[in-house]
């Protein structure tokens, strides 16, 4: 008996999905929408024959008081992600460097996560047959080619104007955001001044 449930999850197709969601909020501000998460699940169960789905969010956030309006929401949303549908969210504070110019002293801020998003794939790489990565970015090829070398499927999902050629061409195939109409939900709307 063990040996034949050794054997129904090995034959199971579980897909594992990292969210840069730097990368989606460009999709996001392009297409005027947000996505709805809740339905992000489904829509792999139904379209990539799986039963096991896990999702990963990564973000970074702006250091507090370095923004004319309230966190709160950014930190609520991450929690709905959590502990409302279960995704594993990566989180930081965005790192603000001071750049000194000809011009005079300016704040630049970065939050990339790719390492993040690397050290994940990479430390679950036993658990998941397909990978689903949510970036444009070619820095990731190098990951997209060990996953694919290691019989892994890997999919690229961004969206046209944000997704460098070989990525898109290097995975098991593409997906263009923008046009999966039943993830797309609620209009974006302008942050009212507080």
């Amino acid at each position: 008996m063990f040996n034949q449930k050794n054997k129904e999850i090995e034959n199971e197709n579980v897909i594992y999905v990292f969210i840069d969601a730097s990368n989606v909020w460009n999709a996001v501000k392009s297409i005027k929408k947000f996505i709805e998460y809740k339905k992000l699940k489904d829509y792999f169960k139904n379209n990539f024959n799986t039963s096991k789905v896990e999702i990963f969010y990564y973000d970074a956030y702006p250091k507090e008081g370095t923004r004319d309006y309230n966190l709160d929401g950014k930190h609520k949303f991450y929690t709905y992600l959590k502990k409302g549908l279960g995704f594993t969210v990566r989180k930081k504070e965005l790192k603000r460097i001071s750049i000194i110019s000809e011009s005079g002293e300016s704040v630049i801020e970065k939050g990339n996560m790719d390492v993040e998003i690397t050290i994940d794939a990479l430390h679950n790489i036993n658990k998941y047959d397909v990978a689903i990565l949510f970036s444009g970015d070619a820095d990731f090829l190098a990951l997209v080619n060990y996953l694919k070398n290691h019989g892994k499927k890997v999919y690229i999902f961004s969206s046209k104007d944000n997704i460098s050629h070989e990525l898109k061409t290097g995975g098991n195939g593409y997906f263009d955001l923008k046009k999966i109409n039943e993830l797309w939900g609620k209009d974006l709307k302008h942050r009212a001044k507080e």
